[in-house]
């Protein structure tokens, strides 16, 4: 989190476009301790620190305290953890009886100064085009004709030489580990999200299997998180659906990075792996065939590259992780019964596993969960 200078011309320019009329700073200081004159520069901010504002606004003295986050463990380490609470406190702190009232959020920018976002409603991101053909085209392809080509192998490999490559680069920070293991479990886009977004009543899928799931995830997170040594730089969501080939060849582009630079690598390793799976169940009723080989080359080539045989013993609920996704009627909501049923058998018992054996993919499968739950 790089430092602000806060400049007394900077606070004046802000307020004066916030109030719409002229502003001139008379005192500054952290609350709670004794205020001094403004100066051109006002030493001593930090974040974290709430910062007394006593300004003349249209000639009436008015007084304010500007509020920060500093970055801590408890879910506040990317800085768009931080502007999410701003932002709701923004919304919420006018709507309670009795609170003491909002009058902005706003952000720094990078030459120091102050930028309001209090008129803003949703936010975009605005980013470049990317030229290539999506990846899950390649496995549809393969589905249909059974058959692998040369460039199919060859990406295969570059994807897993491009993950060794970036899960190379490491930090040393055990509590932004535990987060994105608590992460996995309990945030509303990964596991506890996926399960609560399943209908009640589904024969292959009922509240006792769910919850076994759960339960099996929950004993998961507190294994994983005593393996901080492992936070490393990861994509996030790396799945068939972003990652775009240029035609002909192995060069890709990637799309939509999620849920912050670093955590664990086996996040992204199943994002993809769980597909070669998916695809060759609806072909075959089983892990066999091109997706079987794509399966294999690739695992093969990740180890022998990075020679992490831990990985097996962490992808667990990754894996599980991804299943719930491939295997819910909101996002494939065609899918055969005998597909959802073989995909919940691999999430239970891949849980169940002290290790990920590759060559046992198929008894993961063919194993009952459901009758087991």
């Amino acid at each position: 989190m790089s430092r602000v200078v806060l400049r007394r011309e900077a606070v004046e320019e802000y307020l004066s476009k916030l109030f719409k009329r002229e502003v001139e700073l008379l005192k500054v200081g952290e609350l709670g301790r004794e205020l001094r004159p403004a100066e051109e520069e006002l030493k001593g901010f930090g974040y974290g620190k709430p910062y007394l504002i006593v300004a003349l606004v249209g000639g009436e003295e008015k007084e304010m305290v500007l509020e920060t986050i500093k970055p801590s463990q408890f879910g506040h380490e990317y800085r768009s953890d931080r502007a999410a609470i701003l932002l709701w406190q923004y919304e919420a702190f006018n709507k309670l009886p009795k609170h003491v009232r909002a009058i902005d959020v706003g952000a720094f920018t990078k030459d120091g100064k102050l930028m309001s976002l209090g008129g803003c409603g949703e936010f975009f991101l605005l980013v470049e085009k990317a030229e290539g053909v999506l990846y899950h085209v390649d496995l549809d392809r393969i589905m249909a004709e059974g058959r692998l080509t040369e460039l199919d192998k060859r990406r295969c490999l570059a994807l897993a030489d491009y993950l060794a490559e970036i899960h190379s680069v490491k930090l040393e920070q055990p509590s932004l580990y535990v987060r994105r293991i608590r992460d996995l479990v309990g945030h509303g886009e990964c596991i506890m999200g996926l399960i609560d977004s399943y209908p009640q009543g589904l024969d292959y899928a009922p509240e006792e299997l769910l919850k076994r799931v759960e339960h099996l995830c929950v004993e998961w997170r507190w294994r994983l998180k005593k393996k901080a040594h492992r936070l490393s730089q990861v994509h996030g969501d790396f799945h068939p659906w972003n990652i775009m080939f240029r035609p002909g060849s192995t060069e890709f582009t990637l799309l939509d990075r999620s849920r912050g630079d670093w955590g664990e690598p086996a996040d992204d390793l199943t994002a993809l792996t769980i597909n070669y799976i998916f695809y060759s169940i609806r072909a075959y009723g089983l892990l066999k065939g091109p997706f079987e080989e794509l399966f294999t080359a690739f695992w093969d080539r990740y180890l022998d590259k990075t020679g992490d045989e831990e990985v097996l013993e962490v992808v667990q609920p990754f894996y599980a992780w991804r299943g719930l996704v491939v295997a819910s009627p909101i996002w494939y909501p065609t899918l055969p019964t005998d597909v959802r049923i073989k995909l919940f058998n691999f999430v239970v018992n891949v849980l169940g596993a002290e290790r990920f054996e590759l060559g046992a993919v198929n008894d993961y499968i063919t194993s009952d969960a459901i009758e087991g739950s």
